[in-house]
């Protein structure tokens, strides 16, 4: 997929002010408009998990009824069974697993949703959405379909240089053989529910789609795992073919950050997806030559200043070796992005790489510090909070964003 040279900001619905759909969604998108933005980039969706992370949800179909900004408006028992048969694949598993009412309020989030996407589509601001590669254990999905998940072992990262033990994330890994004999159906339903949703969407942990690190479920860590095979270009052929778009047409965002190998490079690019850059991860003196470097970015890419798993630009620029900010700083002078403040310098750096789409957190338009970031990998007691305050984004942030947006031609 081709992303037109654009710009977006990447903001949770838990972090809008109230943290519903309604009247400061609305206020948001407009904001965007009034920024120049083309993008509003969300996380998952799905209801959260006890430490509020939106990446361990009980369903990978299901939205959280906690978004709506009208829990108890009717629904009619029409529009119930209307929505039961355009969503018969997944939706009697989310109401066994969820209750009475469950239903109901799927009915009330995508008619919240499709009003606000629509409001947004009308002032050319187009929504990406998120999808994790695993679903939570022992939620709906897990529960409904058993045969799709291997037993035995879970999911994690290998040890890496920021973690001797590696990362024991703890969810079920797919039997991808069991996936292949059923067609791939699962993923491919699940696809089309996100493509209903949003216009583009980011895939997380893509290299877990050529190799995946499973773990045994009694380890006690991640350091006892090993990678297994992962199901390749099929799951992607089976959607692209199923939903009916052309080859390299699917629109997703490959997040290839992690242990990227040649083999996952070859999928992406046969699939014509674009990968990711972060800005944090650039400017290593003992790494000049990273894909994550400025100078190393190139059109088919999508640049973040930063995801939901790092720090903020602020927080970052405090704590970074000075051999690190001196390289910054030299990359912002060569690009004549030098602003008053130096998260607006690495904002301003951002727009003006050759990528297509560059994405900026809210936090970082604000300046604010590590307190405010998203989330702590690791951590659960204070990740998943962050929100904005009313009035908090002004007309004046708009208008700085929106001049940058423009004079780099997005």
């Amino acid at each position: 997929m081709r992303i037109p040279r654009s710009s977006g900001v990447q903001l949770h619905l838990t972090s809008l002010p109230g943290g519903r759909l309604g009247p400061e969604a609305y206020s948001f998108v407009d904001w965007l408009q009034a920024a120049g933005q083309s993008w509003w980039q969300t996380l998952p969706l799905g209801p959260p998990d006890e430490y509020r992370s939106p990446y361990k949800s009980a369903s990978a179909f299901a939205a959280w009824n906690g978004f709506l900004a009208e829990p108890d408006a009717e629904v009619t028992p029409e529009e119930e069974a209307a929505f039961r048969e355009r969503h018969g694949f997944w939706v009697a598993d989310w109401e066994a697993y969820a209750g009475a009412g469950a239903v109901a309020d799927q009915v009330r989030f995508d008619r919240e949703w499709s009003a606000l996407r629509a409001y947004a589509q009308e002032r050319g601001v187009q929504l990406i959405g998120d999808v994790p590669i695993y679903v939570a254990p022992d939620g709906a999905d897990h529960r409904a379909h058993p045969e799709l998940f291997r037993e035995g072992v879970v999911s994690g990262a290998p040890p890496d240089a920021y973690s001797e033990k590696g990362q024991l994330w703890a969810n079920p890994v797919y039997d991808w053989p069991a996936v292949r004999r059923r067609r791939y159906r699962w993923w491919t339903e699940r696809f089309g529910r996100t493509f209903d949703l949003f216009d583009l969407a980011r895939i997380d942990h893509f290299r877990g789609f050529v190799s995946y690190w499973a773990v045994p479920e009694d380890a006690p860590d991640a350091s006892h795992g090993t990678w297994a095979r992962g199901p390749g270009k099929a799951v992607f052929d089976a959607a692209a073919r199923d939903l009916g778009y052309e080859a390299g047409g699917l629109p997703l965002i490959a997040e290839d950050l992690g242990v990227i190998t040649p083999a996952v490079e070859r999928l992406r690019d046969g699939l014509e997806l674009p990968g990711m850059v972060v800005l944090q991860f650039a400017f290593d003196p003992n790494d000049p030559d990273g894909p994550h470097w400025p100078k190393n970015h190139h059109e088919h890419q999508v640049l973040y200043t930063g995801t939901h798993d790092n720090d903020t630009l602020r927080g970052w620029w405090d704590s970074i070796p000075q051999s690190h900010r001196i390289n910054a700083q030299a990359a912002i002078e060569t690009a004549g992005a030098d602003e008053d403040e130096p998260w607006w310098s690495l904002v301003h750096l951002a727009q003006s790489s050759p990528a297509a789409l560059c994405m900026v957190q809210v936090q970082d338009l604000l300046g604010l510090g590590s307190e405010s970031r998203m989330n702590v990998p690791g951590e659960s007691g204070s990740s998943w909070r962050f929100q904005l305050e009313p009035g908090q984004l002004t007309d004046e942030h708009a208008e700085r964003l929106r001049v940058m947006t423009r004079e780099a031609g997005r």
